[in-house]
């Protein structure tokens, strides 16, 4: 006699229902709620470039997450640059919530093919482990272009469970664990 609650109907249902709450409930590092600028809602990363001198102009470079194109950042060889990052979701300024998160948030400066030094300003980002998120640099410029195509590749870290403000390699600032927010390409130009 067939009947609908045999041994195997019940076993093939038991697995359909656990494997349906093993996907509806991964979700990155914990849920949803835990990140409070989850990737998917960040649209834009500003730099905001101004020459360390009295009178400078500020020049803004937008980098649209998903969007292509990528912004170039002129720069001069010997020349020092105060450099401010924005967030933005959409028309929304998200650099707030960074700064009201800031022990759970840390940029990295990369600069490959260049050779620029970066030292972190207060930007209302100091975090309790004393290092400060970076959201204000001064980018002191020894050569914009070492090598063909040079870029900064500057990445927005969540969570990490250390950082450190140093260089390491060719980038500055460098963390254990943690995962990206955000990440943005600027082409470098002298």
């Amino acid at each position: 006699m067939n009947t609908l609650f045999n041994t195997k109907n019940i076993i093939r249902l038991l697995t359909v229902l656990l494997i349906t709450i093993a996907v509806v409930s991964c979700q990155r590092n914990g849920s949803a709620e835990e990140d409070d600028l989850p990737q998917e809602e960040l649209t834009n990363i500003i730099l905001l470039v101004k020459e360390d001198v009295p009178g400078a102009v500020t020049i803004e470079y937008n980098y649209s997450i998903g969007a292509g194109g990528i912004p170039t950042i002129t720069l001069t060889n010997g020349k020092s640059y105060i450099v401010d990052a924005k967030f933005r979701n959409g028309n929304e300024d998200a650099t707030n919530e960074i700064i009201d998160a800031k022990d759970e948030h840390f940029l990295i400066f990369d600069f490959p093919k260049s050779t620029i030094n970066i030292t972190r300003l207060d930007g209302n980002d100091l975090r309790n482990d004393g290092k400060r998120v970076g959201l204000k640099t001064k980018w002191e410029v020894v050569n914009g272009v070492d090598s063909p195509s040079p870029f900064l590749k500057l990445d927005l870290i969540h969570s990490p469970q250390s950082v450190n403000e140093a260089k390491s390699g060719t980038a500055w600032g460098s963390v254990t664990g943690g995962e990206t927010d955000a990440e943005a390409t600027f082409y470098l130009t002298n």
